[in-house]
């Protein structure tokens, strides 16, 4: 196949307006104009586009973004024009800043019972949403599922995100990170959290593997990296990416201690460490004694019931006996008690940030 080149076409009533335009305030390369005695059509290339205006073309002139490091000081700062031909001209960030909502605080219990949807999202996972309200946009957890194994149709990307973990909830997955050296898989029970931009690509599969993820803000920006091919070397591991480090988390390796709330015992990620506290990540299963009331201060603590069960009690709520699958958030300053817990009951919970209080009622 020999070369082919691309164009948008746009339309226009008089080409004599939009060549001015489209080179000095755009700053494009006038590439081809006929004909030379009464210009109908002009194609002009930049800003990795190339467009034909052509006199009469049958197309709405359309909306062109223009994304730069340096928006305020291209077309003297004007961040919206409108062309001779009436085409739109947005002028965006390359890299916009990070923007997370303040937490829109509501009590939240998603049951696997009652059935909500599986949806196909990227690479073909099954997607479950767990927080539907996405707590105004803070936060979003999915329940995501492939139910048959193999190799994983997936690319080198990043997200641009705040936090995100992911959580092996059944099954495994061989995955590869950027700086981190070769392959690993990724078994029930442990984690890894995606540090903003870090470089990533899921590889293979078991059947039916399920695993948590928990972002933050609800929508972020996923980035395909074309010219990266992992893994990367020499391996990086103490590289901090949006001052955060990479964590794989073992379970064989943790340590349980006592938990925050009498009557269960938790084991650690390291992941409020290796965060400075932005998130904390935290695996609670039975413990002895009875259980009590309490309140908490996080900006955001959510809860996935793994094993076991629980009836989470709150005030001003009616009991909730919670099963596998089960997910739920509390909002600070309200009461709540894990009410007659199974012994094999087996929690992931995920608080921002990292440090939080925790007072008896």
């Amino acid at each position: 196949m020999g070369d082919i080149q691309g164009e948008i076409r746009l339309p226009t009533q008089e080409l004599r307006d939009d060549i001015p335009f489209f080179t000095k305030t755009l700053k494009m390369r006038l590439d081809m104009i006929f004909p030379a005695d009464d210009p109908a059509v002009a194609v002009f290339s930049g800003h990795g586009l190339r467009l034909r205006i052509e006199k009469g073309a049958p197309e709405p002139a359309g909306t062109l973004r223009l994304c730069m490091d340096d928006p305020d000081g291209f077309a003297d700062g004007a961040r919206v024009l409108t062309a001779p031909n009436g085409t739109r001209i947005e002028i965006a960030d390359l890299h916009p800043p990070l923007v997370t909502p303040a937490p829109v605080h509501s009590f939240v219990v998603r049951r696997l019972a009652d059935q909500a949807p599986w949806i196909v999202g990227r690479a073909g996972m099954q997607y479950r949403d767990l927080i539907p309200d996405r707590l105004g946009g803070s936060i979003i957890a999915s329940h995501i599922r492939i139910p048959d194994g193999g190799p994983v149709p997936d690319m080198v990307h990043y997200h641009t995100v705040g936090f995100q973990l992911i959580f092996c909830y059944r099954g495994w997955v061989d995955l590869v990170y950027e700086d981190q050296g070769e392959p690993f898989r990724l078994h029930a029970g442990n984690c890894v959290i995606q540090p903003p931009q870090i470089r990533h690509r899921v590889l293979y599969a078991s059947d039916n593997i399920e695993v948590i993820e928990v972002g933050v803000p609800a929508e972020h920006v996923t980035t395909i990296d074309h010219e990266m091919t992992l893994p990367n070397g020499p391996a990086n591991p103490d590289r901090m990416f949006g001052g955060q480090r990479f964590v794989h988390h073992r379970a064989e390796e943790a340590t349980w201690t006592p938990y925050r709330l009498p009557g269960f015992i938790v084991r650690d990620t390291g992941i409020a460490a290796n965060t400075g506290d932005v998130a904390g990540v935290s695996v609670v299963r039975r413990g002895q004694g009875e259980t009590g009331w309490a309140t908490h201060d996080a900006g955001i603590l959510f809860t996935f019931v793994m094993e076991g069960g629980l009836t989470l009690e709150g005030e001003g709520r009616d009991p909730c006996r919670l099963a596998p699958g089960d997910a739920f958030v509390i909002p600070p300053g309200h009461a709540t008690r894990y009410a007659d817990p199974t012994d094999d009951v087996e929690l992931l919970e995920v608080a921002l940030p990292g440090a939080f209080a925790t007072d008896p009622v």
